[in-house]
């Protein structure tokens, strides 16, 4: 493999200027530049990346790191960051499992974007420390070094139980995504706070795992328990497509026996019947949001927590309820 080296020999021309050369400093004259990059393309040079971050001190990559990357939920998320990294000339790479932690203390990334409870808050506060920049998207964590944007749970899940109060509902289920989840945990503390202060409104909490499985257990566990028309609040919308399919093989139908609404509008929820009714937000800006602040942060710009907005997107699969 041909190095910095040979293309000065052949040039004949300094190591320095060759480096000037291909990294397109104004130091090189244009007459001499081009040619040491023809010598470069006729030798098949390849730089040398770990070099060249050893040099820079930059990789110009982020990690994205995430617990799961599967199903209709991330798409538009990694679409946001790589979109908005791509804008500063960084590129994105996506990271799941322990072993892909060392990328960030072995500099092998310039930052992260963390939505991964793999992570603890001590092994985050660690590379804090070091100087690596992070933002995280799936827990407040306080450090100079560290920025998050958040979701707003608490607006969202105020939107799901007042629409379903409003329209009439006063047994409640919900259905929590996985107890380590921040968001979950935060959706669950927003939810009893809401009805607890509502003493007409009887609920009671189902715990699921964000998957669509969850949800087939959790419409098999409220039809067992079934006795009059509920409404069900699951914390994602996969878990309300779960309860969909599971429904489909009874006698109860959605909208008239149990109504739903979940949370993320994913794209498949509109093309279910009856349309869910779910909380949205844009998860392609929550993505950019998260890039665009790391930015920020590697720049030793100034930041500040960030929350991502919600809205509540009607649909028929909640229904007012009619006296019974």
């Amino acid at each position: 493999m041909a190095s910095i080296k040979d293309i000065a020999k052949k040039a004949g021309v300094s190591i320095s200027t060759v480096s000037y050369a291909l990294n397109g400093s104004p130091k090189v004259t244009e007459e001499t530049s081009a040619k040491i990059l023809a010598i470069a393309k006729e030798l098949n040079y390849v730089p040398n990346a770990a070099a060249r971050t050893l040099k820079m001190r930059k990789t110009k990559i982020i990690g994205a790191f995430l617990s799961d990357y599967g199903g209709p939920f991330y798409g538009p998320l990694l679409y946001g960051m790589r979109e908005a990294l791509n804008k500063r000339d960084y590129d994105l790479i996506v990271c799941s499992g322990q072993r892909s932690h060392r990328l960030l203390p072995e500099g092998m990334i310039d930052g992260a974007i963390v939505l991964d409870e793999t992570f603890s808050n001590k092994e985050l506060l660690n590379h804090a420390e070091r100087g690596n920049k992070i933002i995280v998207l799936d827990r407040e964590i306080d450090h100079p070094n560290i920025d998050t944007v958040l979701l707003d749970n608490q607006t969202g899940t105020e939107l799901a139980i007042q629409y379903l109060i409003g329209m009439g509902h006063h047994t409640l289920y919900f259905v929590t995504g996985p107890e380590e989840s921040y968001d979950s945990v935060q959706r669950l503390q927003a939810a009893l706070r809401l009805v607890e202060r509502n003493k007409v409104v009887a609920y009671k909490v189902i715990q699921g795992d964000f998957n669509k499985k969850s949800g087939e257990l959790a419409a098999r566990q409220i039809v067992n328990e079934y006795k009059t028309p509920v409404a069900v609040f699951c914390f994602n919308d996969v878990m309300a497509i779960g309860m969909y399919d599971y429904l489909a093989t009874t006698d109860y139908i959605v909208g008239e026996h149990v109504h739903i609404i979940g949370f993320d509008n994913i794209e498949l929820a509109r093309y279910i019947h009856p349309r869910l009714s779910t909380i949205q937000f844009s998860k392609a800006e929550w993505g950019a949001k998260a890039a665009e602040q790391l930015i920020c942060l590697l720049n030793n710009k100034p930041v500040h927590p960030q929350k991502i907005s919600v809205t509540l997107k009607e649909g028929d699969s909640v229904q007012e309820r009619r006296n019974f």
